[in-house]
């Protein structure tokens, strides 16, 4: 399960042209949950982007370390913190790439993983809001996860699900019929992802060099099989 972020030099122009006010978006070689991360919302019908807590946090939780990063595509109807704000409070968290850590004998060894032409990738979230006074609040979200396609399943058995630029619109509206949301929470098609090895640097969520994203070998992606 994906518990850290590459967000670097965000080039959204052609992935959300709509998008008022992006330039000011959170970024960083490593970023980790209970950390604020920019995502894209429909407010008023334009995209805008805000920065959330990364952990829900929905007013009844009582212990913030309890604030889940991820939610599981396959539960989001069956747990009450998830379902009301799948219906009605979703988002994307625009990133560069993310990180996952595949298990080995001598230990974990991590991934980054990026579009195979190295562009920005929409994750499906969802979020909600905690008031701590009247007019007060803080708005947190959620990554959602889907099972990893079979180009990366021999990295971790679960990735985030990435929304296409052609299905943003109807991700975000909150018209969007349950049944068209759950179409959307599929894996990722083979050949839009790929992965390479980096450092354990990057296991350290206070390193912040653009090392973390250094490839340490080369990428793994989908080849077409060969006719026999």
């Amino acid at each position: 399960m994906t518990g850290r972020l590459h967000v670097q030099r965000l080039a959204l122009s052609r992935r959300v042209p709509e998008l008022h006010d992006a330039n000011a978006f959170i970024e960083s070689p490593n970023l980790a949950p209970r950390r604020p991360v920019s995502a894209i919302r429909l407010e008023q019908g334009i995209y805008r982007h805000r920065h959330l807590f990364w952990g829900l946090t929905p007013p009844w939780l009582e212990v913030l370390d309890h604030a889940p990063h991820c939610a599981r595509a396959e539960s989001l109807s069956r747990r009450p913190m998830f379902d009301e704000a799948f219906r009605a409070r979703r988002c994307v968290i625009p990133v560069t790439g993310f990180y996952v850590w595949q298990s080995r004998p001598g230990g974990k060894q991590p991934y980054l993983v990026t579009a195979t032409d190295r562009a920005p990738l929409l994750l499906g979230a969802l979020w909600c809001r905690y008031h701590t006074t009247l007019t007060e609040f803080t708005d947190s979200t959620a990554l959602i996860t889907v099972p990893a396609n079979v180009c990366l399943a021999s990295l971790t058995d679960r990735l985030p699900v990435v929304i296409a630029p052609e299905a943003l619109a109807s991700w975000l509206s909150p018209e969007t019929a349950a049944a068209t949301l759950e179409a959307l929470l599929v894996p990722a098609p083979l050949e839009l992802l790929g992965a390479f090895p980096v450092s354990k640097h990057v296991n350290n969520p206070a390193h912040q060099s653009v090392s973390c994203a250094h490839p340490q070998g080369p990428m793994l992606r989908w080849t077409v099989p060969l006719e026999p």
